[in-house]
C-alpha cells in the first residue's frame, strides 16, 4: 500500500509538473503570436469590475475598522473625563448622584453603539468580502483551463495537419524494408503505422474534449456569479451606510440628552455659588457691611450687567430742626433754607417776601452779620462757583463726559482695564469709536493722574456697577 501510495504520487507530481510546462510553452506561443488565444471580452470586463469591486471592498473594511477604533478611543477619552469630573466632585455639591448617574449612563451608551457598529456593519463587511477569494481562486483557475484548452485544441488541429506528412514518413522505413522483408510482412508494417496514427490522433480528441468540458464548467459558472457580484455591491453599500448613520443618529440623540442633562446640572451648581445664596459652599462675602460686592461685566454672561449697589446720597434739604432759632417766633416767619446755588440776588425769591434789611444775621458761631454781608457771600459764591467750573472744564480731557466715584474695589483682568480702589474719582470720557462699548463698561482716566500728569496714556474701561455717578 505504501508502495502503490508513492506511486501514485509520483504520477500526480511528474503529470502537473509536465501540465505546467504545456502551459508554459503554450502562452509563450501565444505572446509570440505563434499560436492562438481564445478571447472573451465579456469575461475581461467581469474581472476586471470584480478586481475593482474587492479593492474598493478592501479599502471601505479598512477605514470602517479605524472608525470603530476611533469610537472606541472616544469612549475611553470621555469615560476618563468623567471619572476626572467625578474626584473632582465633592459629595456635598449639587446633583452628586445626578452627576454619577449622567457618568453611567453615558458609559453605558458609548458601550452599546460600538457593539452594534460591530454587529451591523463590521460583520456584515466581513461577511460580503469572504466570498471574493473564492471566486478569484476560481478565476485563476479558469485562466489555467483555458490555456489547456487551447494546447490540447492546437495539439490535435497540429495532428490533422500532419496528417499527410506521417504518412509519408511512414512509407519510407516501409521502402527500406521491403529490401528485406517478405511481401506479407509490408501490409502488416504499414497497417501498425496507419494504427499508431489514428490512435494519437484519438487520444489527442479525447484531450480535447476533457479540457472544453472542464473550461466550460467553471467559465459558465463564473459568466454568471460575476455580474451578480458586481450588482449587489449597490445593496451592500446601502445597508451598510444606513445601519452607521441610523446608529449615530440614535447615539448623538441619546448622548445630547446626557449631555444637557450634565449642563443643567453645572448650571444648577453655578446658581447656587453665585454670591447672595445662602445654604452653598464658597459663597462671596463682600468686605464690611453694604451691598456685596457685584460680579465684573466681562466674567458674566451677554446681556444687562449686574445691576450698581444702592447708591446713598445726602439730602440737599436741610432739616428745619438743624438750624438755629436766631429769632423769636413772634418775628421770625418760617424759612425754607436752600443751597448755595439757589440763592436769587435780583429779588430773594426764596425767602418769603420780608425785609431782612433790618434784620441781624447770627453765624453759627454766635457772630452777627448783615443781611448786605450775607448777600454778599450768596453772590460772591456764585462767582466763584462759575470760575471753578469754567476752570475745570478747561482741564478735562478730551471728550469728558461726567465724574463718578469707586464703591467697591475692582482689580483689572486685561491689559485695557483699569485698577480701582473704594474712593477713586474717575473722570468718563466717550469712546473713540461708540461701536466698541461693551454693556456695563465705562472708558475714563483717574482724576488723580490726569490732574498730576496731563495724559491720557493710562485710560481704560472699567465697570459701571462699581461706580457712582457724581
Amino acid at each position: 500500500m505504501a508502495e502503490m501510495s508513492k506511486g501514485v504520487t509520483a504520477g500526480k507530481l511528474a503529470s502537473n509538473v509536465q501540465k505546467k510546462i504545456t502551459r508554459a510553452q503554450e502562452k509563450v506561443l501565444q505572446k509570440l503570436g505563434k499560436a492562438d488565444e481564445t478571447k472573451d471580452v465579456q469575461f475581461e470586463e467581469g474581472v476586471i469590475n470584480f478586481n475593482k469591486q474587492l479593492v474598493e471592498g478592501s479599502k471601505l473594511q479598512k477605514d470602517l475598522k479605524a472608525y470603530l477604533a476611533a469610537v472606541k478611543a472616544m469612549h475611553e477619552s470621555s469615560k476618563r473625563l468623567h471619572e476626572c469630573l467625578a474626584d473632582m466632585y465633592e459629595p456635598d455639591w449639587y446633583g452628586k448622584d445626578e452627576m454619577d448617574s449622567i457618568a453611567e449612563d453615558t458609559d453605558l451608551l458609548w458601550t452599546d453603539f460600538h457593539q452594534k457598529l460591530v454587529d451591523h456593519a463590521l460583520i456584515s463587511m466581513d461577511t460580503y468580502l469572504a466570498q471574493f477569494p473564492d471566486i478569484k481562486a476560481r478565476i485563476a483557475k479558469r485562466d489555467r483551463k483555458l490555456v489547456d484548452f487551447d494546447s490540447a485544441r492546437h495539439h490535435f488541429a497540429s495532428l490533422q495537419k500532419g496528417k499527410k506528412k506521417d504518412e509519408v514518413k511512414i512509407a519510407k522505413p516501409v521502402s527500406l524494408l521491403e529490401k528485406a522483408a517478405p511481401g506479407w510482412a509490408q501490409g502488416i508494417l504499414s497497417a501498425h503505422h496507419v494504427a499508431q496514427t489514428n490512435l494519437s490522433r484519438n487520444q489527442a480528441e479525447d484531450e480535447l474534449g476533457r479540457a472544453q468540458k472542464v473550461f466550460e464548467e467553471i467559465n459558465e459558472d463564473l459568466q454568471e456569479e460575476l455580474p451578480s457580484l458586481w450588482n449587489s455591491r449597490v445593496g451592500f453599500y446601502v445597508n451598510t451606510f444606513q445601519s452607521v448613520a441610523g446608529l449615530e443618529e440614535k447615539f448623538h440623540r441619546e448622548m445630547g440628552k446626557l449631555s444637557q442633562n450634565l449642563n443643567d446640572v453645572m448650571t444648577k451648581l453655578e446658581d447656587q455659588n453665585q454670591p447672595g445664596q445662602e445654604g452653598t459652599n464658597n459663597t462671596l462675602s463682600p468686605r464690611g457691611s453694604g451691598p456685596p460686592i457685584p460680579k465684573s461685566p466681562s466674567k458674566l454672561k451677554p446681556g444687562p450687567p449686574v445691576p450698581p449697589p444702592p447708591k446713598v446720597t445726602p439730602s440737599k434739604d436741610v432739616k428745619q430742626e438743624n438750624i438755629i432759632d436766631f429769632f423769636d417766633d413772634a418775628l421770625v416767619p418760617e424759612i425754607n433754607v436752600t443751597s448755595p446755588s439757589q440763592c436769587d440776588s435780583s429779588g430773594g425769591g426764596n425767602l418769603l417776601d420780608m425785609d431782612l434789611d433790618t434784620l441781624p444775621a447770627v453765624s453759627p458761631g454766635g457772630v452777627v452779620s448783615s443781611p448786605s454781608s450775607q448777600a454778599m457771600s450768596c453772590n460772591t459764591w456764585e462767582a466763584s462757583g462759575t470760575t471753578n467750573g469754567s476752570s475745570d472744564e478747561a482741564e478735562m480731557p478730551p471728550g469728558f463726559l461726567y465724574k463718578v466715584k469707586v464703591m467697591h474695589d475692582y482689580g483689572a483682568t486685561d491689559g485695557d482695564e483699569l485698577d480701582l480702589k473704594a474712593g477713586d474719582v474717575v473722570l468718563v470720557m466717550s469712546y473713540e469709536n461708540p461701536e466698541d462699548q461693551d454693556d456695563g463698561w465705562l472708558m475714563g482716566v483717574k482724576e488723580a493722574h490726569w490732574l498730576k500728569k496731563k495724559d491720557l496714556k493710562v485710560k481704560g474701561v472699567f465697570p459701571e456697577n462699581f461706580t457712582q455717578r457724581l
